[in-house]
């Protein structure tokens, strides 16, 4: 929840907001736990060319390859439920880590990618 909470909040400022913008349903953001009849999603988002569809899921540790099951059930109800006839709907793990199982498995479905994170945290004496 932290992380989402984070990427939400920071959005501008990352990668993904330079051509993603989280989803939202008459002027207001209803991308962040985007309910679908196969569970939430944890983020929505959509490029600001309006030509893709982006379904983010976060796990907070190691993401296995039962992920990528997850992940493409949501993607089938955007497709289904949500998108326009012309967009392209497309997956993105975010995790701490993977597994030999999660690349094998996500190399099989280009339209799903997969990015680590990293946190930094500094203490500072005042």
């Amino acid at each position: 929840q932290h992380l989402e909470e984070f990427l939400i909040e920071n959005w501008g400022q990352t990668e993904l907001g330079k051509t993603f913008t989280v989803f939202q349903e008459d002027g207001e953001l209803t991308g962040q736990q985007y309910p679908t009849d196969t569970g939430e999603i944890d983020i929505l988002a959509v490029s600001k060319d309006n030509k893709r569809l982006l379904v983010i899921e976060l796990k907070r540790g190691r993401a296995s390859d039962k992920v990528v099951g997850q992940i493409l059930r949501y993607m089938g109800y955007v497709r289904d439920e949500v998108a326009e006839p012309d967009q392209e709907v497309e997956g993105m793990i975010i995790a701490l880590e993977d597994d030999k199982r999660l690349r094998r498995a996500i190399t099989m479905v280009p339209c799903i990618s997969f990015f680590r994170y990293e946190v930094n945290f500094k203490l500072v004496k005042s």
